[in-house]
């Protein structure tokens, strides 16, 4: 089984905005494979249902970004999963371009907040994420303001495909593995679908 994990913040006023493009990618998958994630516990939203032929629950923390580590924590003890095989974490990026995607098995936080959380509450950073690219912070803007504002029109468009290659990527890695995955789904989103 596997728990697939999208970061955000709740309520509209941060929909589509740069911080919620987990939530976004998660929308893609339940639509995808006619999964309702609507079910309130473990402090998210959350539905069951299957994706390559292996079960699956893909969760919405309500915990807010900072603490998503509290609901996902929950989730690892209550379902007795091995994080480091059985999680996957979605989640924004900051030193990615707008379109581009990096698939990793580990790692650090690398100063997200959503990923500290999660790491600190789950007691390890060997789970597979799946980081979107929602563009640096520009000159004289602070990293809160950006991540939580929306995107350009033409941005906006880029990075709907990106929760596209996204979702292909995340069910790749529960049918091939996540080092195939890296292999395949790492960089531009155009060129992996030229791939």
């Amino acid at each position: 089984m596997y728990v697939i994990t999208g970061l955000g913040n709740p309520t509209l006023k941060y929909s589509k905005t740069r911080h919620n493009v987990g939530f976004d990618t998660i929308d893609v998958l339940a639509k995808k494979y006619g999964i309702k994630v609507k079910k309130k516990q473990f402090k998210a939203l959350t539905g069951e249902g299957f994706i390559g032929g292996e079960k699956v629950i893909l969760v919405k923390p309500m915990t807010y970004m900072n603490n998503s580590g509290e609901s996902v924590s929950e989730i690892v003890k209550y379902y007795k999963i091995d994080p480091d095989m059985e999680l996957i974490i979605i989640s924004d990026d900051l030193n990615l371009d707008v379109g581009v995607l990096r698939i990793r098995a580990k790692g650090s936080a690398g100063g997200h907040n959503g990923l500290k959380s999660i790491i600190k509450c789950v007691g390890t950073e060997s789970f597979d994420r799946v980081r979107i690219g929602v563009g640096k912070v520009p000159a004289g803007t602070d990293v809160i303001t950006h991540v939580l504002t929306r995107f350009s029109r033409a941005d906006r468009a880029i990075v709907k495909e990106s929760f596209e290659v996204a979702a292909d990527a995340i069910v790749s890695i529960i049918s091939d593995g996540i080092d195939k995955t890296m292999s395949k789904y790492n960089g531009p989103i155009e060129q992996i679908r030229n791939n």
